[in-house]
């Protein structure tokens, strides 16, 4: 993510996303359930609350993405189960972890927050991307730029604005916290993105051999 970028754009402006009884799959680490990582999007929030044309992450919903999968329309529920069953036997042996938040990242169509170190949640996300080229023939692909960040999106872009009073009102930092990351979800989102309409297919205990 671009560390300060001089205008906001519309992230869905030019965007193809699903449409009815359509959806896409997603590889996730879900947090929604921590209440540091709820308390803190919050507070980030709350600083960006006067500007409009932002949409917000529901807490429910916060999450770090780790993999694209891709149309669900293009995989059957058997091969999600199988990814399942794959990635758990790569993550088998690979313990929790505590990352920390911080410092925000802003990017011309969103708000986030990065999450560190990355050494661990690099591992996770290859044995996803293992997991999903071995039932599909492909690896998947990250969001944005080329190179993943992990990171934690507190709000979307929705119109063309000057970046420098979102980056007054919210800063450069939160207060830091840790949270634990001890599992990772496929996530089967239908509709368009904004919707919020997430499905969890299935869950995977890091550590569980």
């Amino acid at each position: 993510m671009s560390p300060l970028p001089a205008r906001m754009i519309n992230r869905w402006q030019n965007r193809q996303e699903p449409g009815p009884g359509q959806g896409t799959l997603y590889w996730h680490i879900l947090v929604g359930d921590q209440p540091e990582a709820r308390d803190l999007a919050q507070t980030g929030q709350k600083r960006l609350a006067g500007i409009h044309g932002l949409h917000m992450t529901p807490t429910e919903w916060l999450h770090i993405t780790t993999l694209v999968v891709g149309p669900t329309h293009e995989m059957t529920p058997e091969q999600q189960h199988e990814m399942l069953t794959a990635a758990s036997g790569l993550l088998a042996d690979l313990p929790p972890v505590t990352v920390k938040l911080s410092r925000i990242l802003y990017h011309p169509e969103a708000i986030a927050v990065a999450v560190h170190p990355t050494d661990h949640l690099k591992r996770i996300r290859n044995a996803v991307e293992t997991a999903t080229r071995k039932v599909t023939g492909r690896p998947g692909h990250t969001e944005g730029p080329t190179q993943w960040t992990p990171h934690m999106t507190l709000a979307y872009s929705e119109t063309e604005q000057p970046a420098e009073p979102l980056i007054t009102a919210l800063g450069r930092e939160l207060p830091t916290l840790e949270i634990a990351i001890d599992a990772v979800s496929l996530v089967e989102q239908r509709g368009a993105e904004r919707l919020w309409d997430w499905h969890p297919v299935g869950r995977i205990p890091l550590g569980h051999s």
